[in-house]
């Protein structure tokens, strides 16, 4: 049971004798109070495919609790559709939503004196705001992934969210028809669950099992699929033993634990956004890390799945191919994982991996043995230079020719670049500068899936290169830099990027570069002026008055 012991608080006497009440409002029972109290964090929502179908699971969860003596206590946490607010206003509040939902889940657990949680979500930042939340309260918890969508077709071609925005680069460039257009569009999401490639929700859900938080095997699963209810079920049963046992998410979440999860998501070629959930989660738990260590990881973890993004492959092939427990025991074997690592089962990563297959089955190429890497090293690689002191991140691998030289194309919101990309004013060899879309800046660090799918879409995601303060969809590939701090809002270098300026972005020396001399940079830095703040009220307010840099998770506390 928690600290904060329900049973021995409430009673103690005729003073708490209100508190009793309350409950008794409900339908408890005098006995129910001797009982340990699950929360479930239920993210279900009708914003959203995403979270659309995550009811059927908090309910199996619920069962699940009371088959098991316990009592189970439901509370909402909100989320905002990366997809749908994606190049709108309502895309700066996708960060925020991050720590809003971290705090929902701390709040509601700390304030009920819950003795343990299931977190469910489905939508991007649930998983790293419910991750946040769960170390901050550090009562006995588990995540529950809502699961992933099916893909959708059209003309026999497997299809993704991505592949609607790259169709609107292709279709405004004359390189698809109408028809193909719309049936792009009216095909592409065919029901319930999270983007269906390695992008930034099944990046943080699949990372959770390499993390101890989640059931091997529960990440990959498709959110219609009559498993992933059977999954939340067995999650709420571990969940209360974890109780029983005293089991924490502290003494799961350590240094080790984050470095195994890190090193599963460059095996499987995960998001960009990862970076920065983990720099935050790492500083809920209380946990050093750094940047830089995911730059130590990256140099020794090979990619081993060919998935989209940049590959050919969607979860649910990931899935039937083994799923990560298949991708955990090739690390496991290979060295590059920390076995004696404990998980929510009480039992220690190594055990858990004990009954999955040595190898991968010869009749599939989603997994690839360690031997047959896709590539030697990891993809997300930490650039840095005078463009980017504190750092920057890139998604290095897939690309042909990962360094570009080439004039600064300079733009101050998202939209006027998209706009250029449209119309044709961008050319191969061009850098586009996005910035003012950090953290404080946008505010909320918004996603430029937008200009990078049109890049893609007019052919020149290999030829053009993009450097922004803001972030990347999970979806994203191409010659693009995110994450660049010191953002501009705060006179961050990428402030002082003049048009036509030469800037390098080079993945083999890790270098983002402003080809300027440094008395040319200085002299610009004293004659910048720090842009007045965009919203004087509200959350947006809020959020860029708190946060930090993106190099530290962008944490607001």
């Amino acid at each position: 049971m928690a600290d904060n012991d329900r049973s021995a608080t409430i009673t103690q006497g005729v003073a708490r004798a209100p508190n009793r009440s309350m409950f008794y409002a409900m339908g408890y029972k005098p006995e129910d109070m001797s009982r340990m109290f699950i929360g479930i964090a239920n993210g279900h929502s009708t914003v959203t495919p995403c979270n659309s179908g995550l009811q059927v699971l908090c309910d199996a969860a619920e069962a699940a609790v009371r088959r098991n003596g316990a009592n189970a206590q439901i509370f909402g946490t909100p989320t905002i559709s990366d997809g749908m607010s994606m190049g709108t206003e309502g895309m700066k509040y996708s960060l925020v939503s991050r720590e809003v939902i971290a705090d929902c889940v701390e709040t509601v657990v700390q304030g009920q004196w819950m003795d343990g949680v299931l977190v469910i979500g489905g939508c991007d930042k649930n998983m790293p705001g419910g991750m946040m939340g769960i170390c901050r309260a550090n009562v006995p918890a588990i995540y529950v992934y809502g699961g992933t969508i099916k893909p959708g077709r059209w003309k026999g071609k497997d299809l993704s969210i991505v592949s609607v925005f790259e169709a609107v680069g292709e279709f405004s460039h004359g390189r698809i028809s109408q028809e193909d257009f719309d049936g792009i569009e009216r095909n592409a999401v065919p029901g319930s669950g999270s983007c269906g490639g390695m992008f930034t929700a099944n990046t943080m859900s699949s990372s959770f099992e390499a993390l101890g938080m989640s059931l091997l095997g529960s990440s990959t699963m498709a959110n219609p699929d009559a498993e992933k209810a059977e999954s939340a079920a067995r999650s709420a049963e571990v969940l209360i033993a974890a109780v029983r046992k005293g089991i924490r998410p502290r003494d799961i979440i350590t240094r080790k634990a984050i470095e195994n999860a890190v090193s599963l998501i460059m095996a499987t070629g995960g998001s960009t956004n990862a970076v920065l959930h983990y720099l935050a989660i790492a500083h809920s738990a209380g946990v050093p890390f750094s940047i830089d260590d995911f730059e130590t990881i990256r140099k020794r973890v090979p990619v081993l799945c060919d998935l989209k993004p940049s590959g050919k492959y969607m979860a649910v092939d990931l899935h039937r191919a083994g799923g990560i427990p298949q991708v955990l025991r090739l690390l496991l074997d290979g060295g590059l994982l920390h076995g004696d690592c404990l998980t929510i089962t009480g039992r220690t990563l190594a055990e858990e991996l004990s009954d999955v297959a040595a190898s991968p089955s010869p009749h599939q190429d989603v997994i690839h043995p360690i031997d047959q890497a896709l590539y030697p090293q990891g993809h997300l690689a930490i650039l840095r230079g005078n463009l980017a002191p504190e750092g920057s991140v890139a998604k290095i691998t897939g690309l042909k020719h990962p360094v570009i030289t080439g004039p600064a194309r300079v733009f101050n919101d998202e939209a006027s670049a998209l706009e250029a990309i449209m119309e044709g004013r961008i050319h191969a060899g061009d850098v586009l500068v996005l910035r003012y879309l950090g953290p404080k800046g946008a505010p909320g660090m918004p996603e430029m899936l937008a200009p990078t799918s049109a890049l893609i879409g007019a052919g020149l995601g290999e030829s053009v290169g993009l450097i922004t303060d803001g972030r990347f969809s999970g979806g994203t590939w191409g010659m693009v830099v995110g994450h660049v701090a010191p953002e501009a809002a705060v006179g961050g270098p990428i402030a002082l990027v003049h048009e036509g300026d030469s800037v390098t972005i080079d993945a083999h020396r890790l270098l983002l570069q402003l080809n300027l001399s440094d008395a040319e940079l200085q002299a610009r830095s004293m004659a910048f002026t720090p842009p007045a703040p965009r919203y004087t009220q509200g959350v947006l307010y809020k959020f860029a008055k708190l946060t930090g840099s993106a190099s530290l998770g962008a944490v607001t506390d």
